[in-house]
């Protein structure tokens, strides 16, 4: 017969160790590290000024309101049947931080991204265009 302390040391070290699987899942998913997609793409940025969108510079194409310090991004209208719909998570890699796609890019591009920079002009300009590699 096990003594009841061994058994209750051996359900606890399982029990810690399923736990820790589960947070090192969760932990992955939130820094990109597991997301099931990923796509080369042009990445361009863009502001909250009226002559680089199509006159509302604060609202995004699906109604949602941009604000300087948001992570968003924009997609081309290719990528919306690839599973880069409204509210995806997306992860660019070289930048920090996971974005969320809110806003659509005119029609006549594909494969492309425009990274939301708030009112930083001088971001966005240095940023340029970019060829990055995206995760969702």
């Amino acid at each position: 017969m096990i003594p009841a302390t061994a058994s209750v040391r051996s359900i606890c070290i399982i029990i810690t160790a399923l736990i820790s699987i589960f947070i090192l899942h969760f932990v992955g998913l939130y820094a990109g590290e597991n997301y099931p997609n990923s796509l080369k793409v042009t990445a361009t940025a863009y502001n909250s000024l009226a002559y680089q969108t199509d006159g509302h510079p604060t609202i995004a194409a699906w109604g949602d309101k941009l604000k300087p310090g948001m992570k968003a991004i924009a997609v081309s209208r290719d990528l919306i049947p690839m599973g880069l719909t409204h509210g995806a998570k997306v992860k660019i890699d070289g930048i920090a931080g996971i974005y969320n796609v809110l806003d659509k890019i005119n029609r006549r591009f594909s494969k492309r991204i425009d990274i939301y920079m708030g009112n930083d002009i001088k971001a966005a300009k240095e940023w340029g265009k970019r060829e990055v590699i995206i995760r969702w």
